[in-house]
């Protein structure tokens, strides 16, 4: 992928540990998800989810090439204005908004899906203050997911937290609270599951919102949002093979959906909201190995990065990665690769065979663009550039954290405090 000369050479440039942003691959993952989805139904729209990554010049790409910004917050709602994005094309989720955070995003005719019955009350509010206004919102929707006992959500939890219940009758309840508003029409239903991310998850997602579309929004529903979480492209060492395509999401969602609106004489717009699956494989992480040491017959390999910038949850799985060696060569060993940090959990790498890496040579790790860089904790070094490399030549498009944006004037006090004396 990279020589060692070009290696060394960005690390003059910005130090020796740094994410690699690779553009084009990141426009490959948004061609081949619209492709499979927009072939098959003749409405559909990215969303890419902004928690996932939201470097600038990402995000910036996106919509560029035509999809929406899926937010979560009004820190990433107001970046997505601050690059460009319209903020029609804003879909704002989330369990947490305030009310400025309501107004911004009605007046601004973004697509808004409530998450709770706080957040009705706070659009109540707005529409009072503003009659003359027509709004739209949608509602998350939440709805049990088990087949035959068996539960797909992640880490085998009995119940999501967010969305409106149907089984206990909170969808209803907000249909028929919002229903009694002149000035507001319920446009969509969201359904954003944290799951094992198989195909029977999405159909059925897809399949129930459709059906309680067809029966409490009959005049109104004019989008369908299957929400996130879909498998990006792996590569072959990856530890989790097998996976759906994106081809696979496509014809199980758009299939459902064709058989559920068939009848229903509109075609509402499809939504998809993918974050891991365009992000992750568009960025790779390089640090350099600092020393080699023997303790009691194991060896570890010290580099200037740390788990916190390759896999953030601290899974055991090996992500795929390559050694950028100064010299050929190198004994034959088993070794783990381990961070900066002060933790004895800051493993990058657990029991690799292979040729033993040198002081100096480079690791680099694959698929690292997704929740690393947004998940990255303040912890013992500042964060590390994002560069990208551009006909021949690096380019900077994070610097490296310095102390002063590390420990911010304008956040931090460094005035002494003043202490009392002791009587």
């Amino acid at each position: 992928m990279y020589t060692y000369e070009q290696l060394a050479c960005a690390d003059r440039l910005f130090g020796s540990s740094y994410y690699i942003f690779d553009s084009e691959k990141l426009k490959e993952n948004y061609r081949k998800i619209n492709q499979a989805f927009a072939s098959r139904y003749p409405r559909f729209l990215i969303g890419y989810s902004y928690k996932t990554n939201y470097l600038p010049q990402l995000c910036a790409l996106i919509n560029k090439l035509g999809g929406y910004a899926e937010v979560v917050s009004r820190l990433e709602y107001d970046l997505a204005l601050k690059i460009g994005v319209d903020p029609s094309r804003i879909i704002y989720n989330g369990p947490v908004k305030e009310a400025a955070d309501i107004e911004a995003a009605l007046h601004g005719k973004s697509l808004l899906n409530l998450d709770s019955f706080y957040e009705i009350e706070l659009v109540k509010r707005y529409c009072e203050a503003y009659p003359e206004r027509m709004v739209s919102v949608g509602l998350r929707v939440n709805f049990d997911l088990q087949e035959n006992g068996v539960n797909p959500l992640q880490d085998g939890r009995e119940a999501s937290r967010f969305g409106f219940c149907v089984e206990n009758g909170a969808f209803q309840r907000a249909v028929e609270e919002l229903s009694r508003i002149p000035s507001l029409r319920i446009s969509g239903l969201h359904g954003h599951f944290s799951s094992d991310r198989s195909l029977a998850v999405y159909e059925k997602i897809a399949g129930k919102l459709c059906q309680l579309a067809r029966v409490c929004l009959p005049e109104t529903v004019e989008y369908i949002d299957v929400g996130g979480g879909i498998y990006g492209e792996l590569p072959p060492s990856f530890p989790i093979q097998n996976t759906p395509t994106f081809d696979d999401y496509a014809e199980a969602v758009c299939r459902v959906m064709h058989a559920e609106m068939a009848a229903y004489g509109h075609v509402p717009l499809l939504i998809l909201e993918p974050g891991i699956a365009m992000a992750a494989n568009a960025f790779s992480f390089v640090c350099k190995v600092i020393d080699v040491k023997d303790v009691r017959g194991q060896t570890f390999v010290l580099v200037d990065g740390s788990v916190h910038n390759v896999k953030p949850t601290m899974h055991r799985h090996n992500l795929p990665h390559q050694i950028v060696r100064r010299q050929n060569g190198g004994e034959p060993g088993v070794f783990h690769v381990v961070g900066y940090t002060c933790m004895e959990r800051d493993c990058l790498l657990h029991q690799v065979t292979g040729k033993l890496p040198r002081a100096g040579d480079y690791f680099i790790f694959e698929n690292t663009g997704a929740y690393t860089m947004v998940f990255n904790p303040p912890f013992i070094k500042g964060r590390p550039p994002i560069v990208q490399r551009c006909e021949n030549e690096w380019r900077e498009l994070r610097g490296r954290e310095t102390l002063a944006q590390f420990f911010s004037d304008q956040l931090y006090r460094f005035e002494p405090l003043s202490v009392s004396k002791i009587r």
